[in-house]
């Protein structure tokens, strides 16, 4: 047996998030069908980590296991032939046999969109939010996020998380036009939730709900019903994966 190492790209939109579940379609579910068909073998993926319902990818990667395939590029083809349009495959190679896409990975990064001017065009792929916002004041927030801290209070509640800790090196907000604003984060792990709920409590920031002081209680609290609302997943992207 080979290991195989497939990286690919996926509009979240119609999926269930990335992992297989039980009566609801994912991104994994069609990768392994499309495989298993074209490799005539029964095909499980391994996946970097799980995105959720809606959430996207510009950069996945993921492994499997098969016999030794005779030509990557014909396979890539024919994937993206028979897969849906929302689901790209950029690249497949043998890889190590000891390769893990989850456990090998070092860093992820994630990019949250927001628009400030109502758009038919990009609606699909970021939040609205026309509000002002103190982007100064958001980014002076976001840095106490940096380095090795517990991230309860931006994970979902019962997520099964055995724990909080996350290594985080990024978290900033940037002007991608006068219309359009990014933000970056960057760590070893991500928890179910973070990106969406940090975005969320840095809004509140941003509007003057509340102070940088409370910012840094309501992290430090642990506690998920103190932070701010999660925002819809639409805007999220799962950005980048180093290894």
């Amino acid at each position: 047996m080979k290991r195989y190492r497939i990286d690919l790209s996926y509009k979240g939109t119609n999926y269930h998030g990335w992992q297989v579940q039980k009566n609801a379609n994912t991104v994994q579910a069609e990768l392994n069908r499309a495989l298993s068909v074209l490799l005539n073998s029964e095909i499980e993926t391994i996946g970097c980590g799980r995105t959720d319902t809606g959430v996207h990818a510009k950069t996945y990667t993921a492994h499997f296991d098969c016999k030794e395939i005779d030509c990557t590029q014909e396979l890539i083809f024919k994937l993206n032939c028979i897969l849906p349009q929302d689901i790209a495959v950029s690249e497949l190679q043998e890889t190590s046999p000891k390769f893990h896409a989850r456990f090998d990975a070092v860093e992820r990064t994630y990019k949250y969109f927001i628009h400030r001017r109502k758009s038919v065009f990009i609606d699909e792929f970021s939040y609205f939010f026309p509000s002002q916002l103190d982007i100064l004041a958001m980014n002076e927030a976001g840095q106490e996020l940096i380095g090795t801290h517990d991230f309860s209070s931006f994970c979902k509640q019962h997520s099964g998380a055995k724990t909080g800790i996350c290594t985080l090196r990024l978290a900033i907000w940037s002007k991608e036009d006068d219309e359009t604003l990014v933000f970056s984060m960057s760590a070893d792990r991500f928890l179910r939730n973070m990106v969406r709920a940090t975005v969320g409590t840095l809004l509140d920031v941003g509007l003057g709900k509340i102070s940088h002081k409370t910012f840094i209680e309501i992290f430090k609290a642990g506690n998920r019903s103190k932070a701010g609302v999660s925002v819809p997943a639409k805007g999220l992207f799962l950005w980048d994966i180093e290894y």
